[in-house]
């Protein structure tokens, strides 16, 4: 059964799980991987799922239908990113954890997939809100992304990413050549 935006979902922080939730009706509540100290302040309360929630849903959800994820994947996926775009806190870029890319002209679009590298592996990301110089991505391997010898990323975390470290990756992922390695 394919997820569809209604509505009748809710946002809201749960002081239990100590991360932000979604209630998607019938009982169904789902868990986004953001923690009280990465949400801003209006996201604390009950906040209806929007129109605009709606449309980066959509938006999200077409572009992770190319991955070699299970559905039920792909619907988390789409709920991380969905809840980041809307909730993240403003963060500053964290882009020394990545190489500069040789041409690194590249200035991505909302939904776009890149790809980061650094001395420990190389990643793909889905673009969820663009800025000047930065856009904050969320991880869309599988398999933990390193960061340094101590910081990880796990799936559909986000991070804020200067475009300079940043290489087009939407052929790449689009037409399925990498899907290997985003299996789980």
């Amino acid at each position: 059964m394919m997820l569809k935006p209604s509505d009748k979902w809710t946002w809201y922080y749960d002081d239990t799980e100590q991360h932000l939730m979604l209630d998607l009706g019938d009982d169904i509540i789902f868990r986004t991987n953001l923690s009280k100290k990465l949400i801003v302040d209006c996201a604390i309360g009950i906040n209806e799922f929007s129109v605009d929630d709606a449309s980066a849903f959509q938006t999200y959800r077409e572009q992770i239908s190319f991955l070699n994820l299970s559905e039920a994947r792909q619907a988390e996926l789409t709920l991380y990113c969905t809840a980041a775009k809307r909730f993240h806190k403003p963060v500053q870029p964290k882009s020394w954890f990545f190489t500069p890319v040789i041409d690194g002209g590249y200035i991505p679009q909302e939904g776009d997939f890149v790809q980061l590298s650094n001395d420990h592996n190389d990643g793909f990301f889905i673009v969820l809100e663009v800025g000047d110089n930065a856009s904050l991505c969320a991880l869309v391997c599988t398999d933990d992304f390193i960061l340094d010898g101590m910081k990880l990323l796990e799936f559909g975390q986000a991070i804020k990413v200067m475009h300079d470290r940043m290489s087009n990756a939407n052929s790449v992922l689009t037409q399925g050549l990498h899907s290997m390695a985003l299996v789980s």
